[in-house]
């Protein structure tokens, strides 16, 4: 097994006011040669934008982008013709392809909006744009690891166009699950959301990012209540 620790504090971070951001991996200012990517896994922003505040419509291509919403509303606006809100609760994906140009404001004008920002590179490029959000709500498990991407459409969650899988985890203190990688090359990245885990003997605190591959499986133990995110990527693409 190898592992990588990357503490909360470790992070790039970027505050221009009207959005406070940190950065798990090298992105915009923030560049670090050792924190390029982990895998297939490329960006993982924690940002946080002011009321009524947001980006305004840029491009991407051929990346699987994910956003998960962790406090207020996020209005989303493409020109595939999407004009939607996600908000905690909900998780949306957006496979760029061939190109796409999109918006994210905070929706709401007396309320910051958290969010994850979340980009995968794909396992194959210049595909139809496509999007698409769903409610967690429904599948939301207490004490068990539940599957909220896949590679699979006929999966539980959303889907990408890569062999990863995404699980959330909102364990009471003293909950433990071992969780067994689904295919071999494959590693996982586990981001603390709030409270303490151990992970095989390493202590996780909240927005701590903890790599593993090289490995079968792994078990991790909340230390305090805490909710967290395990994202198996491919470590060769």
């Amino acid at each position: 097994m190898k592992t990588i620790l990357h503490k909360a504090d470790s992070r790039g971070h970027a505050n221009h006011g009207w959005l406070n951001s940190y950065h798990s991996f090298s992105f915009a200012n923030y560049y670090n040669p050792e924190r390029m990517n982990f895998g297939a896994l490329r960006v993982l922003n924690d940002d946080t934008v002011s009321a009524g505040r947001g980006f305004g419509t840029h491009p991407h291509s051929n990346m699987e982008i994910i956003s998960i919403p962790l406090e207020g509303d996020l209005k989303h606006m493409d020109n595939m013709g999407n004009a939607t809100v996600i908000k905690n609760g909900d998780i949306q994906i957006m496979s760029a392809g061939t190109g796409v140009e999109h918006s994210e404001y905070n929706n709401n004008k007396d309320s910051l909006v958290k969010f994850l920002q979340i980009w995968i590179f794909p396992n194959v490029k210049n595909v139809t744009p496509r999007y698409d959000q769903i409610s967690l709500k429904d599948i939301h498990t207490k004490n068990k690891l539940y599957q909220i991407l896949s590679p699979n459409p006929e999966d539980q969650g959303v889907w990408i166009h890569q062999d990863a899988w995404f699980y959330l985890g909102d364990f009471e203190q003293g909950t433990s699950e071992t969780y067994t990688l689904k295919k071999q090359g494959n590693g996982a990245y586990i981001f603390v959301l709030d409270g303490e885990l151990d992970v095989d003997g390493t202590v996780l605190e909240s927005r701590d990012g903890f790599g593993i591959w090289d490995a079968d499986s792994f078990t991790v133990s909340s230390r305090t209540n805490a909710r967290f995110l395990v994202m198996e990527v491919p470590m060769d693409f």
